[in-house]
């Protein structure tokens, strides 16, 4: 790795030679790392990248700052990883200029739109093991998809309507909108949202219900317990012997006479 990062700070031509896995194209700043075997992202890329292909390896998550140097990036290809994970701050420090951004076929199963920042580049999503929600259907709305393979975007599994479960489902549970598109089920009238806040103020009645519950149940079991220790304080006064009257001065002398 350390002699693909020298090579690629030095530029002596086109089709340089990455190490042995990636290329320089100099000509047009592109970078070639596709079919490489990478398994992490690659370090040392050129600052003044233009364009950027890692299709096809077994990376499996963006770390965060991965971008933070490609202040030139315009396009960028992910497609065919192992990508399942996306570090908080890894696509918030894309170039403001990048154009696209292709995430396809990976195993990305959730997203939300902090870990995209405010990307406006053309984005590709489909092909991935998506569990659609409120989080995703809020990241649909923020992001500039590609028309054309918008309906790719497939729900693997999906939060549970009324009588299937509770929001809070394991998320590997298919839920009842498992395989279709989501855009289809969002021009449809499904609103993932309102579902999640109507399950989140069940949640909170329940919540109040069981609370209340409790406080009446322990002030019952309160007043319970101050009536049996009035009863046993009572028993144990009628229980002391009477005390004897004291003989004062005046019966003393009605005996002596």
């Amino acid at each position: 790795m350390l002699q693909a990062q020298l090579a690629m700070t030095s530029p002596s031509g086109p089709g340089v030679c990455l190490g042995l896995c990636c290329h320089c194209v100099w000509e047009s700043s592109m970078v070639l790392c596709t079919d490489a075997g990478l398994r992490e992202f690659p370090q040392g890329l050129p600052p003044d990248t233009v364009t950027l292909h890692l299709e096809r390896n077994y990376i499996r998550s963006l770390p965060e700052g991965a971008f933070r140097e490609l202040t030139q990036l315009r396009e960028l290809y992910l497609s065919h990883n192992h990508i399942n994970t996306l570090s908080s701050g890894a696509l918030r420090h894309l170039s403001s200029e990048l154009r696209l951004l292709d995430l396809s076929h990976n195993l990305l199963h959730q997203a939300s739109r902090e870990e995209f920042g405010s990307t406006l580049a053309k984005t590709r999503l489909y092909h991935n093991p998506w569990h659609c929600d409120c989080t995703l259907q809020e990241l649909m709305e923020t992001l500039y998809l590609e028309p054309e393979t918008v309906n790719g975007i497939v729900c693997e599994s999906s939060v549970r309507g009324s009588g299937e479960g509770s929001r809070w489902e394991d998320p590997d549970g298919a839920g009842e909108h498992s395989g279709q598109p989501l855009v289809k089920l969002l021009n449809s009238g499904v609103n993932f949202c309102s579902l999640q806040r109507k399950t989140t103020d069940v949640a909170m009645l329940v919540t109040m219900f069981v609370w209340f519950f409790m406080v009446i149940v322990y002030v019952v079991y309160y007043v319970r317990q101050n009536q049996a220790e009035t009863r046993r304080h009572l028993e144990y006064l009628k229980s002391l012997p009477s005390p004897r009257k004291t003989p004062t001065e005046t019966d003393t002398i009605s005996t002596g006479f």
